[in-house]
Parts: C-alpha cells; sequence; structure tokens
C-alpha cells in the first residue's frame, strides 16, 4: 500500500502568506487602497479574515508588506561602489525615479505615507525596513567618497543624504514634474556640486 505524505503545514502557510500580499498588490492596483478591504484580500486569496490578522495588524500593514515584495526591497537594498560617485548614485536615483513614476507603485506608496501619519507601528516598520536600510548604505557610499575625497572633508553625512534624496521625492510628493532618468541626472549633479569641495586657488581677487 503506498504511504501518504502528511500535509505541510510550513508550506501550506507560506503558500497562504504569498496568496495574501499577491491579492493586495492586484487589488490596489483594480480598485484603489481607499476601497481595499481585508474582507476583499481574504476571497481573493482564499483564506479566512482571521489568517490575515494572524499575521498583519491593520490593512495599511499588509499593503506595506505586499509593496515590499512587490518590488523586493526588503533586504536588497544596495548602493554600488564603482569609486565613481556620480555613477552610483545615478545607478539608484534613476531606478527609483522610474518606480515611483510607475502609476500603480505611485498609488500604493502614497496610501502608505498617509498610513503612516496616523499609525505609528506602521511607521516604524517603515523606517526599519525600508527607510533606515536606504539611509544607512547612501551614508556608507558617501562616507567612503569622503575619504576618497571626492567629496568635502568636513561633508556632514546625514545632511548629504538628505541632499541626495529629498529633492527627488519633493518632487514626487507635490508632483511638481516629470520623474525622468534626465532629471535624476540632474539632481545627481546638483548634489555633488553642493558636496564637491572648492577647487584649490578658486577664490576670486578683488
Amino acid at each position: 500500500m503506498a504511504s501518504r505524505t502528511a500535509p505541510d503545514p510550513a508550506r501550506r502557510s507560506e503558500r497562504a502568506h504569498s496568496a495574501v500580499l499577491a491579492a493586495t498588490t492586484e487589488l490596489v492596483a483594480e480598485i484603489g487602497y481607499g476601497r481595499l478591504t481585508i474582507e476583499a484580500i481574504a476571497a481573493r486569496a482564499g483564506v479566512g479574515k482571521q489568517t490575515i490578522y494572524r499575521w498583519w495588524p491593520s490593512k495599511g500593514a499588509v499593503v506595506f508588506d505586499a509593496f515590499l515584495a512587490a518590488g523586493e526591497h526588503e533586504g536588497g537594498i544596495a548602493l554600488p561602489d564603482t569609486g565613481d560617485l556620480a555613477a552610483d548614485l545615478r545607478a539608484v536615483l534613476r531606478p527609483t525615479s522610474d518606480e515611483l513614476a510607475d502609476p500603480d507603485t505611485d498609488r500604493t506608496y502614497r496610501a502608505i505615507m498617509a498610513e503612516i501619519l496616523n499609525d505609528p507601528a506602521l511607521q516604524a516598520e517603515h523606517r526599519t525596513r525600508l527607510l533606515d536600510p536606504l539611509l544607512a548604505v547612501t551614508r556608507d557610499r558617501l562616507r567612503s567618497a569622503r575619504e576618497a575625497g571626492q567629496i568635502a572633508p568636513d561633508t556632514d553625512l546625514d545632511l548629504a543624504v538628505e541632499i541626495v534624496y529629498g529633492p527627488l521625492y519633493y518632487r514626487w510628493q507635490y508632483r511638481l514634474g516629470p520623474l525622468t532618468h534626465e532629471h535624476a541626472d540632474r539632481l545627481v549633479d546638483a548634489a555633488l556640486r553642493a558636496l564637491n569641495p572648492p577647487s584649490a586657488g578658486g577664490g576670486s581677487c578683488a
């Protein structure tokens, strides 16, 4: 008589978890965050509501996890160090611009940002899993550039990170214009002009 393998609860749980994230991504794109409900996610994923609440405390938390999963952000944030600081920053700002310009990503991320304003727990998750790792790798790359003499030796690295990313997210948040590679490159050029040390003998004579 053939033996029958017992179902693997861990594998079943992993499938359900993935189904919830996929269903959330699909529904946000189809109906928007405002109309999204836990009931709709559960129905699309083929799981019970309590299954979702066992893993996530709120709708915003599910959407944030789906956002990370769809973009493969978590654990994958990196900034190259080729020795060419301008090229390395462009390698980050260009795809970030592409991502924020995507209508589905734009809609989802704006919804997450709105939730973060009123949900301290979600704000902490965002800081821990997305924002802080991004700031850390950028700070490390700028520290390397400072040690190599590519930016001023007294550069405040925390402020430098804000100079690199701040204008991009400001443009995105207030919809001030298109997010293009050309715009990203201009931001990199402007940031490096602000952070580069003055050339020797560059002062003017009266």
